[in-house]
């Protein structure tokens, strides 16, 4: 029976085109993202709570394009240890700063000579030869990751490293579902170029055009691009109130985190569910941004939680207890009690 896969990767062109190769191959997928540091730890911890609620058995925790420090591989080796599921590990990278976990863990495996894409497309190739339509994505990816510039590659690879880097519109600590589709779309799109004349300055001119076709699929009228994008964020926040609901002497509002645009998204949220109060948006600068329509004084809200203040409608501050988080559950937890704690103190005083 086929393993369902946990594919965490790196957030550049060579991590997310490694994920987009193993989308190719695996039904039962599921992708999350990370830079290094302490992200790597609490996506870690994430896939395991996971694979510990999940129906399959047998799981694949795969992990491309970033380099563990020794106390990651440890976390790895005994959250697998722990786990009651049977999960295979395996981890496919080309950092050198690896070299050392590389030789303690017989599923770490290095190359340094070429990118985590081409390491990966040769690693699946061989029992999936479908990948083969896409062994020159393979080598434009690798060529600008590796810094190959006398490749005849090259210039295609710097315009599709800028399409990954540039493409933010849908925050992948909200929605990484979607985040994912979105990078994979484009990058699916990127390759209708790859054989034409001046393809790489043909693809750049296009962009614009490539991300609103995403937007459009979804059923919306022609529209700006951010227009289009503040309306699918919009729709996706409402699928999804219920579990991003929060509460604050009584009344109702909806967290996000670093989603942009708070005015736009906030107040069009807001229209379209009036069984909401507030929306509150909290950075990992520790700010806050406000927005009601009429049913509470956010600015009082802010007084009192952040120490900030505004209008009635539109307020914002800073939430100097927060810890920053990688994990959006972990973030709602947080400012949840100290909504909690606010509320206490005001009525015991």
């Amino acid at each position: 029976m086929e393993k369902k896969v946990y594919h965490l990767s790196h957030t550049d062109l060579d991590g997310y085109a490694c994920q987009f190769l193993t989308n190719k191959i695996f039904e039962k997928i599921e992708f999350y993202n990370s830079n290094y540091g302490n992200e790597i730890d609490e996506k870690l911890q994430e896939i395991f709570k996971k694979i510990e609620k999940d129906k399959e058995e047998s799981f694949l925790v795969l992990i491309t394009d970033l380099n563990l420090t020794k106390e990651q591989a440890k976390l790895l080796t005994e959250l697998k240890n722990k786990s009651s599921k049977n999960v295979e590990l395996l981890l496919l990278d080309h950092h050198i700063t690896g070299e050392e976990c590389a030789k303690e863990y017989e599923w770490y495996h290095l190359d340094t000579t070429k990118s985590a894409t081409k390491i990966t497309y040769e690693y699946f190739v061989k029992k999936h030869k479908e990948l083969e339509e896409f062994a020159d994505f393979v080598e434009i990816v690798n060529a600008i990751d590796i810094w190959l510039q006398e490749s005849d590659k090259f210039e295609m690879g710097k315009v599709c490293m800028r399409l990954i880097k540039d493409s933010n519109e849908i925050n992948r600590t909200l929605f990484p579902t979607e985040h994912s589709r979105y990078k994979f779309f484009l990058l699916e799109k990127a390759q209708e170029f790859f054989n034409k004349h001046k393809g790489n300055i043909k693809l750049e001119e296009a962009i614009h055009t490539i991300k609103k076709r995403f937007f459009l699929n979804y059923g919306q009228e022609d529209d700006t691009l951010d227009n289009l994008v503040s309306h699918f964020i919009v729709e996706l926040l409402s699928k999804n109130k219920d579990k991003m609901s929060i509460t604050y002497k009584g009344h109702k509002g909806i967290l996000t985190y670093n989603i942009g645009n708070t005015s736009v998204i906030g107040n069009e949220f807001l229209t379209k569910n009036e069984d909401f109060d507030f929306f509150m948006d909290v950075t990992n600068r520790k700010t806050i941004s406000l927005r009601a329509n009429g049913k509470i004084d956010v600015s009082l809200m802010a007084k009192e939680i952040a120490d900030g203040g505004g209008h009635k409608n539109a307020s914002g501050g800073k939430l100097a207890n927060f810890k920053d988080s990688f994990i959006y559950d972990n973030i709602k937890y947080q400012i949840q009690e100290i909504l909690n704690s606010n509320q206490d103190k005001k009525e015991e005083g």
